[in-house]
């Protein structure tokens, strides 16, 4: 699987799974944005990315901690 930054959900589900032991809600966006360029999944133009791609990333994962375990 290739994430791109309309994956945002997929990104979310494995940053969570590569990170459990974070507090999201310690997370900033530019961590959230290093995490996911590092994903050896990730394939898409880094010059791509903006406060809005990145906040919902953000979402998503704070969604999942809330309503997926």
């Amino acid at each position: 699987m290739t994430f791109t930054w309309d994956s945002t959900y997929a990104i979310a589900l494995e940053l969570r799974r590569q990170h459990p032991e974070v507090n999201i809600e310690e997370v900033s966006l530019g961590q959230i944005y290093q995490w996911t360029i590092q994903l050896n999944e990730f394939e898409d133009d880094l010059a791509l990315a903006n406060d809005d791609i990145l906040y919902a990333i953000y979402q998503d994962w704070f969604e999942e901690n809330i309503h997926g375990k």
